[in-house]
């Protein structure tokens, strides 16, 4: 491995970097985004309950943060004696809040499957280039010296794809991921707000 580190260049070095960075951000978003961390299971049901029978407290709100469909949840509660809208407007804000840190460092992980490519082939063409330069300073004679350049440029252009294809992958499933909660969020935000509305006309 040090060895092809080595061989190919000091271009390795920032896609190496990038390699490290990936691993991290897909290990920590993984992690992150996991079912039950952000829409427990029986959250929706046992909220809506708890406004059916009148029993919500501040206790309750306040528990509900603990989860990022508990925030959209605690969101329209607040504003539950508002007008319908007021508590959509209420939730959109919150939402938008809780999808923007759903996604958090996806960005960087696609800046990192876009950029690792072009490192490959900067590298490639530095690789190139000392070929070149061999050839213009000795000849074709030095077959070590061109087959090192030629090597140089293969490497990095392949080390560069072997970051970049994962990346992109992992980028695309986590992102896919985060799109599904934020429309399950969305549908069970429209049913509280039914259940909330259904109180209303009762009370």
């Amino acid at each position: 491995m040090l060895e092809l580190i080595s061989a190919g260049g000091i271009m390795m070095f920032p896609i190496l970097l990038c390699s490290v960075l990936a691993l991290a951000i897909v290990a920590e978003r993984s992690w992150t985004l996991r079912r039950g961390q952000i829409m427990p299971s029986d959250l929706l049901a046992r909220t809506r309950g708890l406004v059916t029978e009148n029993q919500l407290t501040e206790n309750h709100l306040r528990q509900l943060h603990s989860s990022p469909l508990g925030k959209v949840l605690a969101a329209g509660l607040v504003h539950r004696m508002q007008p319908r809208e007021a508590i959509k407007d209420a939730i959109e804000d919150v939402g938008s809040h809780v999808a923007h840190q759903l996604e958090r460092y996806l960005t960087a992980l696609g800046t990192i499957a876009n950029i690792t490519p072009l490192l490959g082939l900067l590298g490639t063409v530095m690789g190139m280039i000392s070929v070149f330069a061999t050839i213009s300073s000795t000849g074709v004679g030095d077959a070590q010296a061109l087959a090192g350049g030629i090597s140089q440029a293969l490497i990095t252009t392949a080390a560069g794809l072997c970051v970049a294809i994962p990346s992109l992958v992992a980028h695309r499933y986590l992102r896919g991921r985060v799109l599904g909660y934020v429309v399950e969020m969305e549908q069970a935000a429209l049913k509280l707000i039914d259940t909330i509305e259904l109180q209303k006309k009762k009370g």
